[in-house]
């Protein structure tokens, strides 16, 4: 069995009985950063043989850690902090197990943009998750392009060299929205800043960042004039017959009362 088991975010004692007992039993622990993960196993009494599984060795490393479970060894993987897949290596070592027909499973722990969002006071009904933004401008906005109309919570992880370019390239495509920056979460300096995106954020770029957006808001159409509307959707490119429609849908009327809009007298 390969087990992904979820560490602290910062704080130590939030290890779980369920992950010591789990990483206590396993033949082999699969570390992010060994010498880091050292630390949190000796805190805990956990004495087992370590090797590295990062980023740059995860379908090499992978192919090795089957050969150990196809061997009859309990394998666990954890990350330097949180849950293994999520922003962090795994994802290819799940692939591979699926297609091996090896069972996994998961060790519940902290997670950091679940704690943010709770933080943050966001509306947490309906999210989503989208990790750290891509390096290149252009694949960025590409990117952020797919969910500007979302009207969910929107969450994102930011290292601390990149928070105020996140936050501008945020606001370039969603314009200004609220927004609030979580920092070292669960540490003793935590701290969460509320700001909107046309200001940027200003605070202190130190720890790792989850920033979290409030989603698009639904526009109150009822005050606006059928006139207006149309002029509007018109300017913004859509075509004529699927414009007067969607105003005849937004008011309630005939599509021909929205028609007579566009005749010239």
């Amino acid at each position: 069995m390969l087990y992904f088991v979820g560490t602290p975010i910062g704080n130590l004692d939030d290890m779980t009985f369920r992950a010591v007992e789990t990483l206590k039993s396993v033949d082999e622990i699969a570390c992010e950063d060994t010498r880091h993960s050292l630390g949190l196993l000796n805190r805990y009494g956990i004495k087992k043989p370590l090797f590295s599984y990062h980023k740059f060795n995860e379908r090499e490393c992978g192919e090795k850690i089957i050969e150990k479970l196809k061997s009859g060894k309990n394998i666990a993987l954890i990350t330097d902090a949180g849950m293994p897949v999520i922003s962090d290596p795994g994802n290819i070592l799940t692939e591979m197990l699926e297609r091996e027909g090896l069972e996994y499973t998961a060790v519940p722990g902290a997670t950091a943009l679940i704690t943010a969002l709770v933080l943050s006071g966001f509306p947490a009904d309906k999210f989503c998750f989208l990790g750290f933004l891509p390096e290149k401008t252009e694949k960025r906005k590409e990117f952020l392009e797919k969910y500007k109309d979302f009207d969910g919570t929107l969450v994102f992880y930011s290292a601390p060299h990149d928070i105020v370019k996140d936050v501008q390239s945020l606001c370039s495509v969603f314009g200004n929205r609220s927004a609030c920056a979580v920092r070292e979460i669960t540490k003793i300096y935590e701290e969460k800043i509320k700001f909107n995106l046309e200001d940027g954020y200003i605070g202190e770029e130190r720890g790792e960042f989850v920033l979290i957006v409030e989603g698009k808001k639904e526009e109150d159409f009822d005050a606006t004039p059928p006139k207006e509307l149309l002029d509007r959707f018109l300017s913004e490119g859509m075509d004529k017959k699927e414009a007067i429609k969607k105003v005849a849908k937004l008011k309630g009327v005939n599509k021909n009362e929205i028609y007579k809009l566009t005749v010239k007298e």
